[in-house]
């Protein structure tokens, strides 16, 4: 094969490469503030009323805000938690749960997509912490 043709090939690969990067870091850029707008508006909120709410029913639970999530924790087993946060890893930024939960001496974790940051709404995000939950509070 000729050097020219080689050379014609990797710099189209050279170039798709860069624009795949491109597309990909805008898109993981607008998830971030998208992602952020859902924590303040959606996610924190419905993640106290449900603490309050398992509070008041005899199941004590806290909730916590480190940077860039939100966390559910047990006040009896700091192992017992949902979290979410902005998993970028992938094609697509995505709204990512992760479910700790102690069985015996072992602890078991899970994670499960939740959605877009940008569609997301508090029935989403509801129907995603009543599913997790079961396994929570159903000792």
């Amino acid at each position: 094969m000729e050097i020219a043709a080689v050379r014609q090939r990797i710099l189209g690969t050279i170039d798709r490469a860069k624009q795949r990067d491109a597309a990909r870091r805008t898109r993981t850029d607008e998830a971030a503030r998208a992602y952020s707008t859902f924590l303040d508006t959606i996610a924190v909120p419905m993640f106290r009323q449900v603490a309050n709410v398992l509070r008041a029913e005899g199941y004590p639970f806290g909730v916590f805000t480190p940077l860039g999530s939100v966390k559910l924790v047990s006040d009896r087993t700091a192992e017992d938690s949902i979290e979410i946060l902005l998993d970028t890893a992938g094609d697509e930024p995505c709204v990512t749960g992760h479910t700790t939960r102690s069985r015996g001496g072992r602890v078991i974790e899970s994670e499960r997509p939740v959605g877009n940051p940008a569609t997301l709404t508090e029935g989403d995000l509801l129907d995603f912490l009543m599913k997790e939950l079961e396994t929570l509070v159903g000792r």
